[in-house]
């Protein structure tokens, strides 16, 4: 039974299809970030990088490098979207996106996350045997059907994504439009629907239509006679939120995701007019059946896994941030804060406030003034520096956070030495303030 429904073989079209549009994405990605000025911004630009916490040993190449570096990942997005040494292509792209992903947290982006994810995917798909070059020059390998597996990884992975992004919108300021009218407000000059996007009754209908598109897409893709009809909605959604939000390809990349929903057929008519469709419905059962089983079985479990941790971490992730990344937790609220940065000398006990202009960029400033994670990193930063100089030094954080426009409160204790506490992955820092405080 398990047998004949992951290997049963399929019509691949989707797949195909889903590579090379898969591939213009990465690619526009990689070239954008250089002419958007994004790379300058957050890699080339900043002295000092926040990585993911463990991570501090990847670090931007100096100077100008990083340019060609998006320029080398930009070649490989195209050579995977042309299927010109696939293999090798997509295993490159994943692994530079995977080091620039984790070099930097400051323009963190759950749709960065899902790139990650799908690409490592894609290392693992036949997406080559069909319309590549791969498949022009060996003909061997080319073929017209893929395990049907290949087509129930993705679908499993959007149902995760939307179900947790869902679930994650469950919570009075969204439920009350409080977050949407915040969201909307700088965007009131918006060419003809400025002034549309500041009704609240426009607010209601985004904060309720959200919720209502991430829990039922996918069953609503699934089931035949409600496909066509949530496709022309999803389209209406993600050019809103392309043209709104201006969130980058993840739009488009959502669209190119419902291709494994229909029929091949209709593919096939649309895309692949000279393919010959596939319809035996053969069963191969490969020999790394169990190895394969194993690998996504682990990998499903940590999906569902990440995103439930905040559960089993004190307080509200919305104010702590512990357990907020990898969870799917996308675009929930405006977060504003100020920071005080105070080095206290252990031997002469002489304290000084740090000039935060001499260390980040604004967009840093801006992060160490919400994040506890980054506040956490740059408190560590403070005191590696001034260790260089001989000096043995404490680091107290004095910081104040709004969450949706709500009244400052104090984050972090500003009597605890942020620099020599160390850091806690599943568990709560004390440090950090109780979002309900008198």
């Amino acid at each position: 039974m398990l047998n004949s429904w992951l290997f049963k073989h399929i019509d691949n079209s989707a797949l195909i299809v889903f590579r090379i549009i898969f591939g213009l994405l990465c690619f526009l990605e990689s070239i954008g970030a250089i002419f958007t000025g994004w790379v300058k911004t957050n890699l080339i630009d900043p002295k000092f990088t926040f990585t993911f916490i463990g991570f501090e040993w990847l670090q931007p190449l100096p100077g100008h490098w990083m340019y060609v570096y998006y320029v080398l990942m930009g070649v490989f997005a195209l050579f995977v979207m042309l299927g010109y040494k696939y293999r090798f292509s997509i295993v490159g792209f994943t692994l530079l996106w995977a080091a620039t992903y984790l070099m930097q947290k400051t323009s963190y982006n759950n749709h960065y996350y899902l790139l990650l994810l799908i690409s490592s995917i894609m290392i693992v798909m036949p997406a080559n045997t069909y319309a590549s070059f791969d498949a022009k020059y060996n003909p061997k390998i080319k073929a017209n059907a893929m395990p049907q597996w290949c087509k129930l990884v993705f679908v499993a992975q959007l149902f995760i994504v939307y179900t947790y992004a869902a679930l994650a919108k469950l919570y009075p300021d969204w439920l009350n439009a409080n977050f949407i009218e915040i969201l909307m407000k700088p965007r009131s000059h918006y060419f003809l629907v400025g002034d549309l996007l500041q009704q609240k009754w426009v607010h209601y209908f985004l904060a309720y239509g959200g919720i209502v598109f991430d829990a039922l897409i996918i069953p609503l893709l699934l089931f035949k006679p409600t496909r066509k009809f949530i496709f022309i909605i999803a389209i209406g959604f993600h050019l809103f939120n392309s043209f709104v939000l201006q969130i980058g390809i993840f739009p488009y990349l959502a669209l190119a995701f419902t291709l494994f929903f229909f029929q091949p057929k209709t593919i096939q008519k649309l895309f692949l007019k000279k393919k010959v469709l596939y319809e035996e419905s053969e069963c191969i059962v490969p020999k790394f059946k169990m190895p394969l089983i194993t690998v996504f079985l682990i990998y499903f479990i940590i999906q569902i896994g990440l995103p439930l941790r905040h559960h089993f971490i004190e307080d509200d992730v919305l104010w702590t941030e512990e357990g907020h990344r990898l969870s799917w937790r996308m675009m929930l609220r405006s977060k504003s804060g100020t920071a005080s940065y105070s080095v206290e000398n252990k031997d002469t006990k002489k304290r000084f406030i740090v000039d935060l202009n001499t260390y980040l960029t604004k967009k840093q400033i801006r992060t160490t003034s919400t994040k506890p994670d980054a506040i956490w990193q740059f408190s560590q930063y403070l005191k590696t520096q001034f260790k260089k100089n001989g000096q043995d030094v404490s680091v107290f954080v004095d910081c104040k956070v709004s969450i949706n426009g709500k009244p400052y409160k104090r984050l972090i204790n500003p009597e605890v030495d942020i620099a020599n506490v160390p850091w806690k992955v599943f568990k709560h820092s004390n440090w950090i303030l109780p979002s309900k405080q008198d």
